[in-house]
């Protein structure tokens, strides 16, 4: 794997994002890029020259932005921008994701549309790469003028005030960068707008939700294929000529991975099987009512249909964010090759804002599929047999995974509310200047909310099916499910009540998403 990622304003991924934020790979700027942003200085310096009128650069911000600056305060209007909007408050956005979100911006400054220096692109390279990740609050962000107050506290970290992560340790930034031997930056004219008038902040936490939700799809994939395989599901539910018949893009991409991994399996119920059995018991006089399983429940027959539109906003969200991600996003844009400095709103984050809010209604899906799951394992009226609550011992005595259940029941109700759109909750704010707002940053705060409460959703769904598993159909299961199966039960201990629940959950969820176990699914039928 390469270890430099080299930023030129076009091609950042979101894993690349999730690297860097990790201190996984260093980074480095393409020479191309280096030139871009030469020329993109040099016409601002001429304009500036010219006494051309510039917004934000020798004129104040907002609704004060017919008061024009004079040259020589220029550098001070930039460090005042800063430290009046620095200005978040609540608990500290996780390191990882405010270095993936440094890199961002800078990303995004080297495109060669910001204006700002060289001197300025170098210094956040050298952030990068010696894992220092400024000090964010959470809350703050209305998501239209760019994550103003967000990046402000980025850049504190820039001109060496307030707080930095230092490999993970939060520390003091005047006193790190003078035992690092290291010189902040002086911001000059245009930089500090440039920095902080940008959806950084938000791309970076989607980046992060996003990395996270692909994986709880895999998973709820996996979840689903343990049912059938537990409740000796009936095959045709996955059938290619079936999704095809309603040929949305994702049903027909869960069927196949549900079929795929499931392959093999001597528990799957076959039409003809049943068929068969009611004529057996109609020859015997059974004629208007059976016991045999005609259909599966919603929650296992209709998972294609149902996570569906699932993987089809996935995709969608990932090139949004990508997109984002190499996008010039601040305002305004000075394009030297066609002599233009360009007044806009690109700095609006509505896209993410939406992006997130569907990731939000995604996860929700998952974890109403789970929930469903969960309960139609643990209630003796409806698990086929399998013990109460899947208790193993002596039942009362012991409660199996009763309180565990809670636990998913109450996530899933927390996801629910959560998944009312933020994007659409516009406050006009900045003297009515910014009357149209994303709420984008909320947004992504919410969604990745949202996908932790699902992890803890589907890690009881996955230790319930460990439990189930463990008195039926384990040895029976397609060859595919059954490698997953064998890599989950090296961490996985039946539950007889001797010890703490609490301890399971974190040692699998820790396992589900920390390991590589899921990333793609593709590998188990290769």
């Amino acid at each position: 794997m390469n270890k430099t990622v080299v930023l030129n304003g076009s091609d950042l991924t979101i894993e690349d994002i999730i690297a860097i934020g990790f201190g996984l790979k260093t980074i480095t700027i393409d020479p191309d890029s280096i030139e871009r942003c030469r020329e993109s200085r040099k016409f601002l310096n001429s304009k500036i020259s010219a006494k051309y009128i510039v917004y934000g650069v020798n004129t104040s911000f907002g609704p004060m932005s017919n008061k024009i600056i004079d040259d020589s305060e220029l550098e001070e209007l930039q460090v005042n921008l800063i430290r009046s909007h620095a200005a978040g408050l609540g608990d500290p956005i996780p390191y990882y994701i405010a270095q993936g979100a440094l890199a961002v911006r800078l990303n995004t400054l080297v495109k060669g549309y910001s204006g700002v220096r060289i001197e300025l692109l170098e210094f956040m390279k050298v952030m990068i790469n010696q894992n220092i990740a400024p000090y964010i609050p959470e809350c703050g962000s209305v998501g239209a003028s760019g994550d103003l107050v967000h990046l402000s506290h980025l850049v504190l970290a820039i001109i060496g005030e307030g707080q930095v992560y230092y490999k993970s340790k939060l520390c003091n930034a005047k006193k790190l960068y003078s035992e690092l031997g290291i010189t902040p930056i002086k911001l000059s004219y245009k930089e500090g707008l440039a920095l902080i008038n940008g959806t950084s902040i938000m791309t970076a936490i989607a980046a992060f939700t996003y990395f996270e939700t692909k994986k709880l799809f895999n998973i709820a994939c996996v979840t689903c294929a343990f049912a059938v395989e537990i409740f000796g599901g009936i095959n045709d539910a996955f059938d290619e000529d079936l999704a095809c018949l309603k040929p949305h893009p994702g049903q027909i991409t869960v069927s196949k991975i549900i079929q795929k991994l499931i392959e093999g399996s001597n528990n799957i119920t076959a039409r003809h099987d049943i068929h068969e059995s009611i004529r057996s018991q109609q020859s015997q006089g059974i004629v208007f009512e059976t016991n045999i399983k005609v259909q599966d429940v919603y929650s296992i027959r209709c998972t294609p249909q149902i996570l569906a539109p699932v993987i089809e906003s996935i995709d969608y969200i990932k090139n949004t964010i990508q997109c984002e991600a190499n996008s010039s996003n601040d305002n305004p844009i000075i394009i030297p090759e066609k002599e233009k400095i360009i007044h806009g709103g690109n700095f609006h984050g509505q896209s993410i804002a939406y992006a997130m809010d569907i990731l939000s209604i995604a996860v929700s899906t998952i974890c109403n599929l789970s929930e469903r799951r969960i309960n139609k394992l643990l209630d003796k009226s409806l698990n086929e047999g399998l013990p109460e609550h899947l208790i193993f011992g002596t039942e009362g005595l012991a409660m199996g995974l009763m309180g565990a259940q809670y636990l998913a029941t109450s996530c899933t109700a927390e996801n629910r509310q959560m998944a009312n759109p933020v994007s659409i909750q516009t406050i006009s704010c900045n003297a009515s200047n910014q009357d149209v707002v994303s709420m984008g940053t909320i947004a992504a705060r919410k969604a990745l909310n949202t996908v932790n409460n699902a992890k803890h959703v589907i890690t009881v769904e996955v230790l319930a099916d460990m439990q189930a598993l463990s008195f039926r159909n384990s040895e029976k299961m397609g060859n595919p499910i059954s490698k997953i199966y064998k890599l989950l039960s090296e961490h996985f201990s039946v539950y007889d009540n001797k010890r703490t629940f609490h301890e399971d959950l974190v040692r699998f969820q820790h396992l589900l998403f920390s390991s590589q176990i899921f990333d793609n699914l593709s590998v188990y039928w290769k």
